[in-house]
């Protein structure tokens, strides 16, 4: 006779409760490592499991200019040996480029060897260069002047090493240094790919910042999930690349060991990262080749133009520049018009990269657009004069590097 629900004995109820919850959480562990790639909605979207098949960064060393890099489990093997240039000065976001560096290389192994979060570029190594953000000092002329004073020796340390491309997190709102301009021309003659964030700001007024506004350096803009630039993403002709850069989920030094992040900075990861797919898989390649061809094969604006202020010549496609990535041109021409194009410029001579002003320049006679911009809203009364007058004097100062 069957037992009616209220005269069941205690372990006809509880034992196959328990059971499911075994099977649960057996299933929850097997299935880690999805639940993980399938957070990462990035990789799902630039398709980087079908990428890895013909290319995972192998090869090829990026050398991250940040605030730091911490040894996580997720970058084991994939860092080489660090170079701090900030004289032990610590800011705010002391550890952040191990956000920038995991987006790159994350090896998708966590503590203990669970799985964990990848970087777009699995394969490639890691040249941690340690710089200030400028955090640890309150006054803005002086926060610049620290950057600045980092941002140069690190630059040309990396051109010096053997990292193929540079990736540059940190951010100058006034560049008045020629050094780093000179480091930047420095690395270009070394046959070494700058990359650069162009800025953050919630502010009406969002001029790229140093040194993706010092020609030769590649800008880059940050996406979201609608493939739109994100609304805190610095706008201007210095724009040169975008990539996704909304809610990215990577490995990070943080005690919960995984951190989302959104911005031009981890933006500029995602570029360096497609960089390196396509550098590996074309290591005959010149720095100029590389870029022609991410520019070339890059998602454009929607509106048809060959690129605009918001995402520059398109977002980073590096699965279209693997599988078809077309002429890659000549190897010692650059293929922007913000820089000149003179073959020495690939063979070491530092002659001829002045011979262009700055695109902002070009356009707008001699006011840039962050000061056309600053001008503007002030007139709008949002902002004061002390806010146009330091943008005016950097503006001079940058004009008069850049005239031949």
């Amino acid at each position: 006779m069957p037992i009616s629900a209220g005269r069941r004995k205690w372990y006809q109820v509880v034992l196959p409760a328990a059971m499911a919850l075994l099977l649960v959480g057996a299933s929850a562990t097997t299935g880690s490592a999805a639940t993980v790639l399938s957070q990462q909605w990035h990789l799902d979207a630039m398709r980087a499991e079908t990428m890895w098949r013909t290319s995972t960064g192998e090869g090829v060393t990026v050398a991250v200019i940040d605030t730091g890099v911490r040894e996580v489990p997720e970058l084991a093997g994939r860092l080489l040996q660090d170079k701090d240039f900030t004289d032990g000065a610590t800011g705010e976001h002391d550890e952040a480029g191990t956000k920038a560096a995991a987006v790159i290389a994350g090896t998708g192994k966590g503590a203990g060897g669970k799985e964990s979060a990848y970087g777009l570029a699995p394969g490639a190594k890691i040249l941690p260069l340690k710089v200030s953000d400028g955090s640890e000092v309150p006054d803005s002329l002086e926060r610049s002047m620290a950057i600045n004073n980092d941002l140069a020796p690190a630059i040309r340390y990396a051109a010096d090493s053997e990292a193929k491309i540079i990736s540059i997190s940190v951010t100058v709102g006034l560049s008045f240094d020629g050094a780093v301009n000179g480091a930047v021309k420095y690395a270009l003659s070394k046959g070494k790919l700058v990359f650069a964030a162009v800025g953050d700001s919630e502010f009406p007024a969002r001029p790229v910042k140093s040194p993706a506004t010092i020609p030769g350096v590649t800008g880059v803009a940050a996406t979201g999930k609608d493939v739109k630039a994100l609304k805190t993403s610095a706008v201007g002709p210095e724009v040169k690349l975008s990539a996704p850069g909304e809610d990215v989920l990577s490995a990070c030094a943080e005690p919960k060991g995984l951190c989302r992040s959104s911005g031009t900075a981890v933006a500029t990861a995602v570029a360096a990262a497609s960089a390196a797919l396509i550098w590996a898989k074309h290591p005959d390649w010149t720095n100029y080749q590389v870029l022609r061809v991410m520019v070339n094969t890059a998602g454009g604006p929607t509106s048809g133009a060959v690129r605009n202020d918001y995402i520059g010549y398109g977002v980073v496609r590096p699965r279209i520049a693997l599988k078809t990535p077309g002429d890659p041109g000549p190897a010692d021409t650059y293929p922007l018009p913000d820089l000149a194009e003179t073959p020495g410029a690939q063979t070491g001579v530092d002659s001829g990269a002045e011979a262009t002003k700055p695109a902002a320049s070009a356009e707008t006679g001699d006011r840039g657009t962050a000061f056309l911009v600053s001008l503007g809203v002030c007139a709008a009364g949002l902002i004061c004069l002390a806010v146009a007058v330091p943008l005016l004097i950097a503006d001079r100062r940058r004009t008069r590097l850049s005239r031949p």
